[in-house]
C-alpha cells in the first residue's frame, strides 16, 4: 500500500499515560521502521512529547477521541504547529487482536501513514471557548428548572397549592410567599397579602390555596433551595455576559441565524458553539447534517430498505435544534410551522420534530455559506408545491370514499 505520509505520529491517551508511536522511512529507505515511547500526561510530559515529535521532523498527529484526556494534549501540540487529526474510536477498533496502548499508537500511525484516516470536526480555539460557555450555560439551566420542580414538590407535600393559583411559583409574588412560610408565618390571609400586580385579583383564591401542613422540614428544604435557585440565577447571569463578550467576533453570524424562524438569540450562540461559522469544513448541508446525527439513516442492502434511525451525532446541537423545531411550529405561516404540522398527522410530532431541526440545521449551513438572511417561503408552501390535477383527484377520492358524489364545474378565479 502506498505510503501518503512520510514521518507521522499516533498517541493512544490514557488518563495517566500517553503511548506515542513514530513511524518514520527505514535506513534503506525501503522498509518503513516504528519507534514507541511512554509519556505521562503531566504538562512537563507533553512537552517531552512534543520535543520528541518534532525531533523525528513528524509532520501529522492521529489521536483518538477518548473523553476529555485529548484535549490538553491537543492544545499544547496545536500551539506548537503540528497539523493534528481527531479520529473516532470507532473507526479504528474494527481490526481484532489489537488491543493493548502499544498496539493502539502502532495501529494509529500506520493508517494515518496511508492515509485511511478521516478527521473529526474540532473547532478553532474561539469557538471551543463558546463551546464550554455554552454548554455550562445549558446544564445550570437544566439544573434550575430541576429546583424549580423540586420547589412544587415540596410546596405539594405540605399541601400548598400556591402552583394552582400563580402562574410563576418563582415570579415577585411567590418568593415573597414563599420566604415569609420559612421566616414562620403561616396565615393565609397574610401570606395572600403579599400579592403583587395582577395576582391581587385572586387574594380570595389564595387564601384557600395556601392553607395547608407546612412544617419545619418543609421549611428547611425550601431555604436551602431557594438559596441554590438564586446562585443558580447569579451563575447563569455572569454566563450570559461572559457569552456576550465572546460571542463579539460572530455577532453578524448571530444576528443572520437569529433571522431563521425559530431560532432566537440564545439558541444562534449554541448552534455556532456546535458547528463554528465556517462551513467550508462540511463541503454540503447534507455533511453537516450527516455529521449532526440529524438525518435518516441509509441502511439498504439486498434490494431492502432497513432502518432509518438516525445516527449518533452531536447530542448537544441535536437538543438545540429539537428545541427550534418546537419553536417553529408555534409560529404562524410559516414553513417550518407548515412542515412540522403535516409530518406530525402522519409520523408523529417527535419524528416531525426531528424532521425540522434538520431542516434547521440546512437553513443554518446556507446562512453562514451565503452570509444571508433567511426568506421564509411561506406556511402555503407545500400547497403551492403540488400539482393542482393531482390535488383534485386526490380529494375527490377522498369525497368518494366519504360517499359523496363529485360534480366540477369551473369558475372564474
Amino acid at each position: 500500500m502506498d505510503v501518503i505520509i512520510e514521518c507521522c505520529a499516533g498517541l493512544d491517551i490514557g488518563k495517566d499515560e500517553i503511548v506515542g508511536c513514530v513511524r518514520l522511512p527505514g535506513p534503506t529507505g525501503k522498509r518503513r521502521r516504528s519507534e514507541l515511547r511512554k509519556f505521562p500526561t503531566f504538562t512537563a510530559g507533553l512537552e517531552e512529547l512534543a520535543d520528541w515529535l518534532a525531533g523525528h521532523g513528524v509532520s501529522e498527529v492521529v489521536m483518538e477521541a477518548t473523553g476529555q484526556y485529548w484535549k490538553p494534549i491537543w492544545y499544547l501540540l496545536e500551539n506548537r504547529g503540528f497539523n493534528l487529526r481527531l479520529v473516532n474510536a470507532r473507526h479504528v477498533k474494527m481490526v481484532p487482536g489489537r488491543k493493548t496502548d502499544l498496539a493502539d499508537a502502532a495501529w494509529l500511525a500506520e493508517l494515518l501513514e496511508h492515509g485511511l484516516l478521516k478527521a473529526s470536526f474540532v473547532p478553532p480555539a474561539e469557538i471551543r471557548e463558546l463551546r464550554d460557555l455554552t454548554r455550562y450555560r445549558k446544564r445550570l439551566i437544566q439544573t434550575h428548572a430541576a429546583e424549580n420542580q423540586r420547589v412544587q414538590k415540596v410546596l405539594e407535600d405540605a399541601g400548598i397549592k400556591l402552583d394552582s393559583v400563580a402562574a410563576d411559583v418563582l415570579g415577585v409574588s411567590g418568593r415573597l410567599m414563599l420566604r415569609a412560610l420559612i421566616a414562620g408565618e403561616r396565615d393565609p390571609a397574610v401570606l395572600a397579602e403579599l400579592a403583587k400586580g395582577q395576582l391581587r385579583k385572586k387574594i380570595p383564591t389564595l387564601r384557600e390555596a395556601l392553607r395547608g401542613s407546612f412544617r419545619a422540614r418543609h421549611a428547611t428544604m425550601l431555604r436551602i433551595t431557594l438559596d441554590h435557585l438564586e446562585h443558580l440565577e447569579s451563575a447563569i447571569a455572569q454566563l450570559d455576559r461572559e457569552i456576550d463578550t465572546v460571542m463579539l467576533p460572530f455577532t453578524a453570524a448571530r444576528d443572520r441565524l437569529d433571522t431563521a424562524t425559530g431560532i432566537g438569540k440564545r439558541a444562534a450562540e449554541c448552534i455556532i458553539a456546535e458547528i463554528g461559522i465556517d462551513m467550508a469544513r462540511f463541503a454540503t448541508s447534507a455533511h453537516l447534517a450527516s455529521w449532526a446525527g440529524v438525518c435518516p439513516g441509509n441502511n439498504i442492502t439486498g434490494g431492502k430498505r432497513r432502518s432509518g434511525t438516525t445516527n449518533r451525532g452531536n447530542r448537544w446541537l441535536g437538543e438545540i435544534l429539537n428545541q427550534c423545531a418546537l419553536a417553529a411550529s408555534k409560529t404562524r405561516d410559516t414553513y417550518l410551522a407548515a412542515q412540522y404540522w403535516r409530518l406530525a398527522r402522519r409520523i408523529g410530532r417527535k419524528k416531525a420534530a426531528v424532521a425540522v431541526g434538520h431542516s434547521i440545521l440546512v437553513i443554518c449551513w446556507h446562512v453562514l455559506s451565503n452570509d444571508c438572511d433567511y426568506q421564509d417561503l411561506g406556511g402555503d408552501w407545500f400547497v403551492r408545491r403540488n400539482d393542482n390535477d393531482k390535488r383534485r383527484d386526490y380529494l375527490i377520492r377522498q369525497l368518494h370514499e366519504l360517499g359523496y358524489g363529485v360534480n366540477l364545474s369551473g369558475h372564474a378565479a
